[in-house]
């Protein structure tokens, strides 16, 4: 392998080969704690909000580096509406689920109309949603707390508590079987899945990877897959919440990858003025990258509320920064048009990681939030300055 391709090899995995050397560092640190089924059970548990608010926060980014700053008030928002049905009006909790997830996309499209149509710019709008909806989350709440614990149902759906897990249908002893039952499922999807992708675009003449590297990126993401699943097998098996985080990965991912709608928010990004031209509506694709922002805060917020079981008026504060930083730690350009759902996975599980380990650490909040700051800059900065071709001042 050559310096040049040495250099765009790096670059392209650039963020597993970082979340590797910090797993280490901390299963180092930690003595092996943060790799315990029980800890792997409490990052996916934890940061659950992360990866789906991070999903919708991509398509955003992708239509020319814009953000939401609103979803953590729309987070808490939404739930502290859910909590008050459930709890105090004795809602049914379906129509209460309804209600949350339409007050959520009518929140993201009231924002995505000043956005598209009347062209307020983003960071306006969503902060003027920022601080609105946290002081009707107050209202709403008449500023207490309202716990959830008796909607059981509720909170088992959306994977709170400490057995909101899939049940062993296999048997109940030590090790889950129909946890790893479902990790074999998916790794024979996912090695399915890669296989026929390449096929169809050999097909259409598309230029692919070489065989063998794509054979080695199978075999260790396959390896990692039936790894987690043995983790959480010996732990209690998958959590609830795992199925949501799996199906917004799934579907957000095959929409950007393989949807005329998710190339319109790469071409949006790449080059509004030649999409516009090219006959492309690009005030509908900005409607609905905020829309869809709304409704993924909707679920979002109902996740939350499960897991803490309760809703309180600060539930939500910088849960748009975990978003935005796991977009940008994950390869989304601060300029807009790059970035792939995988990727903001691999954000997310490194910001999962980093809090999980320093907290095992008993590193200080404060630092902790410092760490993290750098660990967004750096990524920006690698971002801003590969664009450079390596240079890392600009020229006048």
């Amino acid at each position: 392998m050559n310096k040049a391709k040495s250099l765009e090899f790096i670059k392209k995995y650039t963020m597993i080969i970082v979340l590797i050397v910090v797993t280490v560092f901390f299963a180092w640190q930690t003595n092996g704690n943060i790799l315990l089924p029980m800890s792997i059970s409490s990052l996916i548990s934890q940061n659950a909000y992360v990866f789906i608010l991070a999903t919708g926060m991509l398509l955003c980014i992708l239509t020319g580096g814009n953000i939401d700053l609103s979803v953590g008030s729309v987070v808490c928002f939404v739930g502290a509406i859910g909590a008050v049905l459930m709890v105090e009006m004795n809602v049914n909790m379906w129509v209460a689920i309804l209600v949350m997830i339409l007050v959520g996309t009518l929140i993201g499209a009231f924002q995505g109309f000043w956005i598209a149509f009347v062209r307020i710019p983003p960071f306006i709008v969503t902060l003027a949603g920022m601080l609105a909806f946290r002081g009707l989350s107050n209202v709403v709440l008449d500023g207490m707390t309202v716990s959830i614990k008796e909607c059981t149902a509720f909170v088992n759906l959306f994977g709170g508590g400490a057995d909101c897990y899939i049940p062993d249908f296999f048997g109940n002893g030590p090790i889950n079987i129909t946890c790893i039952l479902a990790g074999v499922v998916a790794a024979v999807i996912y090695v399915l899945m890669q296989f026929k992708g390449r096929a169809t675009k050999v097909k259409k003449g598309y230029e692919v990877e070489k065989f063998g590297v794509m054979i080695a990126r199978v075999i260790v993401i396959v390896a990692v897959i039936i790894a987690l699943s043995i983790s959480l097998a010996m732990h209690k098996g998958i959590p609830s919440v795992l199925i949501w985080v799996l199906v917004v990965i799934m579907v957000y991912g095959y929409i950007t990858s393989n949807t005329t709608v998710g190339r319109y928010f790469y071409a949006v990004g790449g080059n509004e003025k030649a999409t516009r031209l090219s006959g492309i509506n690009t005030d509908k694709v900005y409607f609905l990258a905020y829309t869809n922002m709304g409704f993924l805060a909707a679920l979002a917020g109902m996740v939350t509320i499960a897991r803490l079981t309760s809703a309180q008026p600060t539930y939500g504060q910088n849960y748009e920064m975990d978003a935005i930083g796991s977009c940008f730690i994950g390869g989304a350009s601060a300029y807009g048009g790059i970035g792939t759902v995988p990727g903001v996975i691999i954000g997310a599980v490194l910001m999962g990681i980093i809090n999980l380990g320093m907290s095992l650490m008993g590193v200080d909040q404060n630092w902790q939030k410092v760490v993290k700051g750098l660990v967004l800059l750096a990524a920006v900065i690698f971002d801003v300055v590969s664009k450079r071709g390596g240079k890392l001042m600009a020229k006048n």
